[in-house]
């Protein structure tokens, strides 16, 4: 099976992608592919969707507890530096993939 988003990522111009015929341009014009250059894209694809699964996951979790202890310490009710570990314990649950996603 072809994997679809890495041919998009390494070959922007490709329309319609099939899993037995290969990939075509806009023009039906098949596009002979590179191997190397779409297992290239793959890493990159991959690490996109890492860096996106993250940042949602942080997202949700600063949301339904980061957040509601910063308001409680705005109150007097919890301590800033508990919102503060939080956060960290947040970001070391859901850390950022150590390479960084070039184009």
């Amino acid at each position: 099976m072809l994997n679809h988003e890495a041919i998009r990522k390494a070959y922007p111009n490709a329309k319609t992608i099939d899993d037995g015929a290969g990939a075509f341009d806009k023009e039906g014009n098949h596009i002979q592919r590179d191997q190397a250059k779409v297992d290239a894209a793959a890493i990159l694809v991959a690490q996109e969707q890492a860096l996106a699964s993250a940042q949602r996951n942080r997202a949700t979790a600063y949301r339904n507890e980061a957040d509601p202890l910063f308001f409680k310490a705005q109150r007097g009710e919890a301590t800033i530096e508990e919102w503060q570990l939080k956060v960290a314990e947040i970001r070391s649950l859901y850390p950022y993939p150590n390479e960084e996603v070039q184009p």
